[in-house]
Formats: structure tokens, sequence, C-alpha cells
């Protein structure tokens, strides 16, 4: 029969990483990313971000090098309220994508329509 050894976790340990959870939920509370997807066609390379509720004005797009970076911010509504249920996030978000193909970044494009961003860069031939 095999041993079973217990050992007894100090209570420092044990509230240090309940400290090291809290801070953590509270740091993570306010960061979100949004769904994306990355997929090619014959001849682009497209980024597709779901970020609903948002305005041109709130995103950011850049490129440096092989690595593109969407940020941004959903600001939630200043009316008080208490939740039942909140799945929906807002605040900061920033989302770094680094390009798997060889895309002309001087023909990108993007297009935020329906709650859909969408980044299309063309790939090199």
């Amino acid at each position: 029969m095999p041993t079973i050894i217990r050992k007894l976790t100090p209570l420092i340990v044990e509230s240090r990483r309940e400290v090291l959870s809290a801070i953590t939920w509270r740091v993570r509370a306010n960061v979100w990313h949004p769904p994306t997807d990355v997929y090619e066609t014959e001849n682009s390379l497209v980024v597709k971000m779901e970020i609903a509720g948002m305005r041109d004005e709130d995103l950011e797009v850049a490129v440096q090098g092989s690595l593109l970076t969407i940020s941004g911010s959903r600001s939630d509504s200043l009316e008080r309220k208490a939740y039942h249920q909140m799945e929906i996030p807002f605040g900061r978000f920033s989302v770094e994508i680094e390009l798997p193909v060889r895309v002309n970044t001087e023909h990108a494009s993007a297009e935020y329509k329906d709650g859909f961003l969408t980044v299309q860069f063309p790939k090199e031939k």
C-alpha cells in the first residue's frame, strides 16, 4: 500500500495565496481579450476581431515589422447599477498578433462594421 504524505501548508503561505489571488482578480477585471480570427485567403491575410459597442475613434491599429497590435477601450455607462450577471467586458484591451505570412503593410485596409473590426493585408508575392 502506498504511503500518503500530507504536508500542512503554513498559514502565512496560504494567506499569500489569498492575497495574490485577490490582486490578480482585480487586475484582470478590467483587462479583456476580444475573440479574434486570423486566416488566409488566396491573396490576403485577414484578422477579424469581435468588438461590438465601440466607435472608430476608440480603436488603434498599428503594425511594426511583423507584429500587429490592436488596442482600444470600450466604455461602460456611468449609470449606477447592481449586476445580477455580467458577461460583457469593458475597459482597455490590447491584442498583439504575429503575422504568420509575409504581407504588404503599405496596402493594408481596416474596416469596423457591425461590431467586427476586419484588417486585411495583401500577401507579398
